[in-house]
């Protein structure tokens, strides 16, 4: 029996459509239909009705996934077992939200690749909602966001949530410590509109009772920095970014007597049968993640420091 023709099925099945399991295995739609119509010939049934539009399996069909799943197991333990799976010689697809990739993606991919040297790696920046859905569909093995993805056979863990502090030039603010009021009387940016961020900044105004001068909306953190650096207001920004960018010597975090909400993060991925890949993957970002969440430092609250909490109620997107 072919086993690529028995993962092509059980992706079909896991995906719950053709095209999308032809998009995760990197094959045409008719390719991917000729794997199954082969499997069907040799196995004698039908696995998939084809009666309608409605992706249905047949009872063959269903009895016949659990095999699937167990065979393509049985291949990974044998791979590992026999040597050939000790290196990740694979293709894998991540995708991230800009927060993680500026704060410590790059640095954790750069360790990923010394220790994995064979993996090719195909690296997606996007907001939340676009890397949930690409999860769920299959087009992304593994995704850093905002929000865990739900789907069948995906899993979600969660890592360090991102500090996020407010961050202005150096020679226009100077003072060591602002009030909440003070900074709002500053242009302030923030991420795109209904994003975390941005969600968690108008409900810390409003349980302050502050109204700001004017909060502006942006989906690139390189913008916000480069118009800090240019003198244009404040912005608010994971601090593992702000001390990574080395490059922009006039930006400092400012101290504020009102913290803002940290940025949770989540690990997705798809489980895969025929390998572990994906699996060893998660666990090296969530050993860089143990080692390195708490470098460069955490800010301590003071002991009069207030932390507003984030309204859930109004989580369209995420940043």
């Amino acid at each position: 029996m072919n086993l690529r023709f028995v993962e092509a099925f059980y992706w079909v099945v896991s995906l719950k459509s053709v095209t999308r399991a032809a998009e995760k295995l990197f094959l045409t739609q008719s390719a991917m239909s000729s794997r199954i119509a082969a499997l069907e010939d040799e196995l004698g049934v039908l696995l998939l009705d084809r009666r309608d539009k409605q992706f249905r399996l047949t009872v063959a069909g269903t009895r016949f996934f659990t095999y699937a799943q167990r065979l393509l197991e049985l291949q990974r333990e044998a791979k590992t077992e026999m040597g050939s799976g000790a290196s990740l010689a694979v293709s894998m697809r991540i995708g991230a939200i800009e927060s993680v990739l500026h704060s410590w993606l790059i640095p954790w991919i750069e360790k990923l690749r010394a220790d994995h040297p064979a993996l090719a790696l195909e690296l997606t920046v996007e907001t939340t909602p676009i890397l949930v859905e690409q999860v769920q569909r299959g087009t992304q093995d593994l995704v850093f966001a905002a929000l865990p993805a739900s789907a069948d056979g995906v899993r979600s863990r969660s890592l360090p949530p991102m500090d996020m502090v407010f961050m202005g030039h150096t020679q226009m603010h100077r003072k060591r410590r602002y009030t909440l009021a003070e900074l709002g009387e500053f242009e302030i940016l923030t991420f795109q509109r209904g994003s975390l961020p941005h969600v968690a900044l108008l409900d810390v105004f409003r349980q302050e009772a502050i109204e700001p001068r004017r909060i502006h909306t942006i989906s690139s953190i390189s913008a916000m920095v480069q118009l800090v650096q240019g003198g244009f207001g404040v912005a608010t920004l994971p601090r593992k970014a702000v001390e990574r960018m080395q490059n922009y010597p006039n930006l400092r975090p400012l101290s504020c007597d009102t913290s803002l909400q940290p940025l949770p993060i989540h690990a997705s991925y798809r489980t895969d049968p025929s390998t572990d890949a994906v699996e060893t993957v998660v666990k090296s970002a969530l050993a860089f993640q143990a080692v390195h969440a708490g470098s460069g430092g955490r800010a301590k609250s003071a002991p009069n420091r207030r932390t507003a909490p984030l309204d859930g109620s109004s989580k369209k997107s995420m940043k």
